[in-house]
């Protein structure tokens, strides 16, 4: 069979299944924007705090541009290390009370970086069973034994971790979780890895709502990872944690070494993005996304709604319906979610309007009156 005929049948498999996707060009003037020759308002991004078209990130981007240039020319090892790369580290160290912060191009490539250099085959990963695509290819490129664990149950971790005889463990766990928007139990994770001596690895991508969880006075050794590219609304990814951890990162992540640095502009908008984060602006604007969090789900604690269809075809007519009223939802399918789970996946920011929100559960309660 030629490679041509392979491709081709590979496709129709995906075709057959019911799950071809492809990108389709959202041209967005913040939530709002043309797609497929409308206008819609979306509630797919996870600009969770619409700091992407924030006046001062945006001059911060330009500022870098015109400073630096385009992109950063090289790996941040040779000569692709700009002041400003440095500069976010630090902040992102003093944001996460770690003693150092390390920049990834993306948060993808950070949780490989993680896992390919603190696991390896004599290290039992245990992983939460809803954790995200790069913490399962982390886990694989590391060729480390698995232990899948159920989904936030710290009582079966604690168990696995009793019954591994192998001379070091890691635990990794998103804090909130991408598909479904809840949270794992961040600190009895930490008391349970103190325990048997794990690393615990938390991925906060989506974490903007609430403080990380303080951690002081759990003796265990924690590393974080994070994203830029949502609450933040730039692109990257970074690891905070002891200094000794974030150094080996630098020495021995493939994922950091072999890659161009992320480009000055991204870095910068990340760095005013932060400064708005932890100012009373950002206050304000985590108040503003957990008020329209509660117009659509009260209580639910993140800016995540999951709205379970069951089938694939449900979830793909249920999207096409909404979008025929202006509203952009994403339906999540087999592979991201299991067979027979897939959803609607509705995520708020604080850059929706009251009235947009209300005109999404209005349709929303249409379609899922329960």
């Amino acid at each position: 069979m030629s490679w041509s005929d392979w491709a081709g049948r590979e496709a129709q498999l995906v075709h057959d299944a019911g799950q071809w996707r492809a990108p389709r060009a959202f041209d967005a003037h913040g939530p709002e924007g043309e797609f497929d020759g409308r206008t819609v308002v979306s509630f797919a991004s996870n600009d969770y705090l619409g700091l992407t078209r924030h006046p001062g990130v945006v001059a911060a981007a330009h500022a870098a541009i015109d400073r630096w240039g385009t992109g950063s020319g090289s790996a941040r090892l040779i000569v692709g290390s700009r002041p400003v790369h440095s500069d976010l580290e630090a902040a992102l160290a003093d944001w996460k009370e770690a003693e150092r912060a390390v920049l990834f191009t993306t948060g993808f490539a950070a949780n490989l970086g993680v896992l390919t250099t603190f696991a390896g085959p004599d290290v039992l990963v245990c992983s939460d069973e809803l954790n995200h695509a790069s913490i399962i290819d982390g886990r694989r490129l590391a060729q480390a034994p698995l232990a899948v664990y159920r989904h936030r149950d710290v009582a079966h971790v604690d168990e696995l971790l009793h019954e591994s005889s192998l001379p070091r463990t890691v635990v990794v766990s998103e804090t909130v979780f991408s598909m479904d928007g809840d949270v794992a139990p961040v600190r009895e994770l930490a008391e349970v890895c103190a325990r048997h001596d794990a690393l615990l690895v938390l991925d906060e991508a989506h974490a903007v709502l609430e403080e990380p969880v303080d951690l002081g006075d759990v003796s265990g050794d924690v590393l974080r990872v994070g994203t830029l590219s949502k609450t933040l609304g730039a692109l990257g990814g970074f690891v905070a944690g002891p200094e000794r951890f974030t150094d080996l990162l630098v020495n021995r992540a493939r994922s950091y070494i072999f890659t161009t640095a992320s480009t000055p502009a991204d870095a910068a908008a990340a760095l005013a993005a932060l400064a708005v984060v932890r100012s009373s602006e950002g206050d304000a604007l985590r108040s503003r996304l957990r008020a329209n969090i509660d117009l659509v789900r009260p209580g639910h604690p993140s800016p995540i709604v999951p709205y379970l269809c069951g089938s694939e075809h449900h979830a793909v007519d249920v999207a096409h319906a909404l979008l025929d009223e202006g509203l952009l939802v994403t339906a999540i399918r087999p592979p991201t979610v299991a067979p027979g789970t897939s959803r609607l996946r509705v995520t708020l920011s604080a850059a929706h309007t009251p009235e947009q929100v209300n005109r999404l559960q209005r349709a929303l309660a249409k379609h899922f009156p329960g």
